[in-house]
């Protein structure tokens, strides 16, 4: 079979992506850590080259950028510590008491509807003791006991730890020179279509970054105003988290959720609680899906969300935890090379008849 200059040339593109893709897949355990130091890496070079541009050398402006990313790493874990700090033994005493509730009030209502449900108040209390009645010592010795078990896992996560930084200041360190030897590979004549290409897309994601920045800084201050006015000792670090994950579809929104409902019924123990969580993140999720999304983010780059949660779960189940990952760039790509093919049907001899 003879192919044109042009079907050869397209052919060997798609194997050249095929082969990228079969790597992508095979590595993905390893290409983690670079991954998600070339994710950061993308979002600080812009904070990089400012202070680059003000004269500041760019081994320092890396370091300070790499420092800024660790702390708002440590910063998003310490908010959890003080939630589940505090709310484990309460927990540990309310689980039972709900149990025995339930057998009280749940359980004749749902037996006149024909269903017969009834809790071991005894079992539960007994694996209640056993998962969360244990000391500070014991939990640190099942820690080092599980340590030694799957030494091979915990050396994995530690060594992430100190790859992803270190990947990471590297990356930020030689990123003009890295991108122009990235571009020299790209043959002469399609350099200007690249560049145009490469540039649309880097706008677009810049806009979307942007974007769901406000998005989460805002909703940090909602949920975590709102929970204290409604009088959550925990709003801070509840409101907080929950607004900081919200570039997570749905899984952001939903974690912070469960931990006010949990802050709700171990603080108030009445149905106010509940409801103040039911009146807040309702609120909350309207502001979001129909204010800040569609303005700050939507009208900037026209990705629609279910666009953006069905490639995250594509990616993630091709490609695990490095597809979530390149999830977005790789959207970001696919909505502007979907541009252009559209704006190139549409001046063609087939649409114009």
């Amino acid at each position: 079979m003879n192919l044109s200059p042009a079907q050869r040339q397209s052919l060997s593109w798609l194997l050249i992506a095929a082969v990228v893709l079969a790597l992508l897949w095979l590595l993905a355990p390893v290409l983690t850590p670079f991954l998600i130091a070339a994710v950061l890496a993308y979002a600080l070079q812009p904070l990089a080259e400012a202070l680059v541009r003000r004269g500041w050398p760019r081994s320092v402006a890396a370091t300070l950028a790499v420092l800024l990313a660790g702390v708002s790493v440590l910063a998003m874990a310490l908010l959890v510590v003080p939630i589940i700090a505090r709310e484990l033994p309460i927990l540990r005493e309310q689980i039972p008491r709900g149990a025995e509730w339930a057998n009280q009030v749940l359980a004749p209502a749902l037996a006149r509807l024909g269903l017969e449900v009834r809790l071991d108040v005894a079992g539960i209390k007994d694996m209640v003791l056993k998962g969360l009645g244990g000391n500070l010592e014991d939990g640190l010795a099942a820690l080092l006991s599980s340590a030694r078990l799957g030494g091979s896992v915990v050396l994995t996560v530690l060594g992430n730890l100190v790859l992803v930084p270190l990947v990471l200041f590297y990356l930020l360190l030689d990123w003009p020179q890295m991108m122009e030897r990235l571009r020299q590979l790209v043959p002469p004549r399609m350099r200007t279509s690249v560049d145009s290409f490469l540039g649309e897309c880097d706008e677009l994601l810049g806009q979307y970054l942007r974007g769901q920045l406000m998005v989460m800084l805002v909703l940090s201050v909602w949920y975590a105003g709102a929970l204290a006015l409604a009088g959550f000792e925990l709003a801070l670090p509840v409101g907080v988290f929950t607004g900081m994950l919200v570039f997570i579809p749905y899984l952001g929104f939903g974690l912070g959720l469960v931990l006010a409902l949990l802050s709700a019924v171990l603080q108030f123990g009445s149905w106010y609680g509940l409801g103040a969580v039911a009146v807040v993140y309702g609120l909350g999720q309207l502001l979001e899906s129909f204010v800040l999304t569609p303005r700050l983010v939507g009208e900037r780059i026209g990705l629609n969300p279910l666009a953006v949660i069905f490639a995250l779960m594509a990616f993630g189940q091709l490609f695990g935890f490095v597809g979530v990952l390149a999830a977005l760039p790789l959207s970001a790509v696919a909505l502007v090379a979907a541009r252009r093919v559209l704006a190139a049907y549409l001046q063609s001899e087939l649409y114009r008849g």
